[in-house]
């Protein structure tokens, strides 16, 4: 199959969604391995776990959110075919093609640490913790692409809050499965698995700051980060962690995946800031997918006026 480059895509060419999905459909069945059928039978619920069968589920009871940007949305193919997901390959194309071994269902996510209530949610119970919400977000990717995403979620701080933090949670680790077996591409060492992210404590506990489980309105599909991932919209896109299986609350910051393989390149706070070039390229650029012309990357990824104040009187070069 050729991958063209995103931006240069025209829209006569986008494959319609209903049909691109029915042809994900009859390949995933076609490949999907006799264990994982036999697995299905058994249990009807596993059925929901092909990335084609259930990220085609509408979600319901989905709220619009005023925190919604009113930028263009980026087409649903590119959103689901043009994605950065190490666990499933180095390619943009990679998650896409690889990611339908992924059993989505059950899912659990351990809420642990510095708190005074853990607590193990199953994934349909987290979702009924606060109304859904749908928040069209810009997002940013490190090398210079952005898309426009209408990402459907609930707030990180309504978890938050009822775990009930002490005096010691001054951070928050978020851990990503790790099973080379339904994830190809942890049997590499490109990364030091499993996949860690971090947010200070005050950022996680922003308005913005979203667990999403869907997007356009249907389940997150399993190349975007099925079925839960964290979405911080003024950070850089590989700060927000996909296939969450725990959130932990620590006192001090972690070095996260990024940092471990070239910390010279990445931070530990990772916000969008066109004046801090990394080592290889400027980040005062970017292009948005679907577009030919690059545009200005602005300052927290246009978010400044929700987030500045978090960062007062810091160095945003040095803690880049």
């Amino acid at each position: 199959m050729l991958f063209q480059k995103p931006g240069n895509i025209p829209s006569s060419e986008i494959t319609d969604k209903k049909i691109y999905l029915a042809r994900r459909e009859f390949m995933g069945t076609a490949t999907r391995s006799i264990a994982a059928v036999a697995a299905a039978i058994a249990a009807p619920g596993l059925l929901s776990s092909s990335r084609e069968a259930y990220a085609a589920t509408k979600l319901s009871g989905i709220r619009k959110s005023a925190l919604s940007t009113t930028d263009a949305l980026t087409p649903y193919k590119d959103v689901t075919t043009y994605n950065n997901f190490y666990e499933f390959g180095t390619d943009k194309s990679s998650p896409a093609q690889q990611a339908g071994s992924l059993i989505t269902r059950p899912w659990t996510i351990a809420i642990e640490g510095e708190i005074r209530r853990p607590k193990t949610y199953d994934i349909d119970e987290l979702l009924k913790l606060a109304p859904l919400e749908e928040r069209i977000y810009r997002m940013r990717c490190v090398e210079g692409w952005s898309m426009v995403i209408p990402w459907v979620g609930i707030s990180l701080n309504e978890i938050i809050k009822r775990a009930e933090p002490n005096s010691n949670a001054k951070y928050v680790e978020f851990i990503t499965l790790n099973d080379p077996k339904q994830m190809p591409g942890q049997r590499s060492g490109v990364l030091d698995w499993p996949y860690v992210e971090g947010l200070r404590l005050d950022e996680a506990m922003h308005p913005l700051t979203l667990l999403a489980v869907g997007l356009y309105g249907e389940v997150l599909p399993n190349q975007n980060g099925a079925p839960v991932r964290l979405v911080v919209p003024w950070k850089y896109g590989f700060k927000s962690a996909k296939s969450i299986v725990k959130i932990r609350f620590v006192s001090k910051p972690s070095a996260s995946a990024w940092m471990k393989a070239t910390p010279n390149e990445y931070g530990y706070f990772s916000n969008v800031n066109p004046t801090v070039d990394h080592p290889r390229w400027s980040q005062a650029k970017e292009r948005r997918i679907g577009e030919f012309f690059k545009r200005d990357t602005l300052m927290f990824n246009g978010y400044g006026d929700q987030v500045a104040q978090l960062y007062t009187g810091m160095d945003l070069k040095k803690f880049f």
